[in-house]
């Protein structure tokens, strides 16, 4: 074993440079495909956490206008969601709607606590509002299902308003205290917080919204969650069914998209899982054909070492030295070669990404109104990351395989012929 290192530390150090640039190749291509799997799973981690805020087996629906005319009717007719359509979508889908809710807003409400005040919108929403959209519990309760029953006069407002209000954010401060909404006394129940939204609203039951500023039957939008529908076929053959079901009910053909429109959490899920996969199979090809090329040169340097050393190997063949010796001697210094440079690009990479990490590790794009995470933790597992290592040393032993099975196969007497 100390004659092959000796051996080998001789050959890199007679070709210094080619062997650098060889190396620095397999170095290169490690780095490549270790960052790029890094950035990758910085979007990915991003999506993810994103996904998990919310409830993604759920589905919203929004008034729209008819683009076909239907039962005497034109198109272009405004429909109008209503309180019928929430007691359809739960007494009418028990199979696969598990909860049902809606929303009702109310804009440009001022809301007083002694000489301080606020302008905001206040929205009547279900108890599921929480499970379904980015609102944090920070304090007190949501607005629950005795409050819609018993049209209760009570708000959960967000933490900048409780804090522009009652000079604090403290749950124990807020909670309890009565506000003054454009005549309206309400007691705050609760209080939350989302994603960095600049003008926040306020919560109230949906039924007092809609008594309290005579909303009648009519709603915003539906929101409901869903279960037993795990693919994107399920998810179609139900909204197209649910689409029928509500059409009969407003008077617009089922096939009419623009009547209604239907934002379907899961759907949207699986279309962007897909498009993670791509970009994760994007990453692998880029990275894997970064590495070819450092393999690539590892099995040239190879070669060039059997024609320069073809004299030698027919001498050593003349004086009894085994093929299997001559075959190790040059799969050793291609595996040496690329295992030392490997570990160097490995490391160099897992570096760049934790640096990536410390400066870049939790982007969010503040759009004003809400914030999103967009780059998030963009690291790379450590056994990914020797398991690209050792992918590469294996790819090296094959690129040092061949040109050592052509010095095994030269008879002495032609490698002594050789110049």
């Amino acid at each position: 074993m100390i004659d092959i290192i000796q051996e080998i530390y001789g050959t890199v150090k007679r070709n210094k440079l080619r062997t650098f640039l060889t190396g620095f190749a397999v170095a290169w291509g490690i780095f490549m495909l270790i960052v790029l799997l890094g950035a990758g799973n910085g979007l990915i981690n991003a999506f993810e956490s994103s996904a998990n805020e919310i409830a993604m087996n759920s589905i919203k629906v929004y008034p729209g206008w008819t683009s076909k005319a239907h039962d005497g009717l034109k198109e272009g007719r405004r429909i109008q969601l209503d309180n019928k359509d929430i007691n359809i979508t739960q007494n009418m889908f028990t199979d696969n709607v598990t909860n049902v809710g809606a929303t009702v807003r109310q804009g440009d409400v001022t809301i007083s606590y002694g000489q301080d005040y606020v302008s905001i919108s206040l929205q009547g929403v279900y108890p599921n509002h929480t499970e379904v959209e980015r609102t944090k519990p920070a304090g007190g309760r949501f607005i629950n299902d005795i409050d819609i029953r018993e049209r209760r006069k009570v708000i959960v407002i967000h933490t900048k308003t409780a804090d522009m209000l009652f000079k604090s954010a403290q749950p124990d401060k807020v909670i309890g205290k009565f506000v003054n909404a454009s005549g309206v006394a309400y007691q705050v129940v609760g209080l939350f917080t989302d994603n960095g939204s600049f003008q926040p609203d306020a919560f109230i039951p949906f039924t007092t919204l809609q008594t309290i500023y005579n909303k009648g039957d009519k709603l915003n939008n539906l929101v409901f969650t869903t279960q037993g529908l795990e693919t994107e076929e399920k998810n179609a053959a139900f909204e197209e069914k649910y689409r029928a079901v509500i059409g009969a009910h407003h008077r617009f053909t089922a096939d009419d998209q623009g009547a209604i429109w239907i934002w379907n959490r899961f759907t949207q899920y699986m279309q962007q899982q897909k498009g993670m996969s791509i970009l994760t199979t994007a990453i692998w090809i880029i990275g894997i054909f970064t590495l070819l090329s450092g393999i690539v040169g590892v099995s040239n340097i190879m070669l060039i070492t059997v024609k320069e050393r073809t004299r030698e190997f027919g001498i050593r063949k003349a004086l009894g030295a085994k093929p299997l010796s001559i075959l190790w001697l040059i799969i050793a210094e291609s595996v040496a070669i690329t295992t030392f440079f490997g570990y160097i690009g490995m490391v160099a990479g897992i570096a760049a990404t934790e640096y990536m990490n410390q400066v870049a590790g939790n982007q969010t794009m503040d759009a004003g109104v809400f914030s999103q995470t967009v780059f998030l933790n963009p690291t790379v597992d450590i056994g990914i990351a020797i398991q690209a290592t050792l992918t590469l040393v294996i790819a090296g032993t094959l690129a040092g395989f061949f040109p050592a099975r052509k010095a095994v196969m030269i008879r002495p007497i032609e490698a002594l012929r050789a110049d």
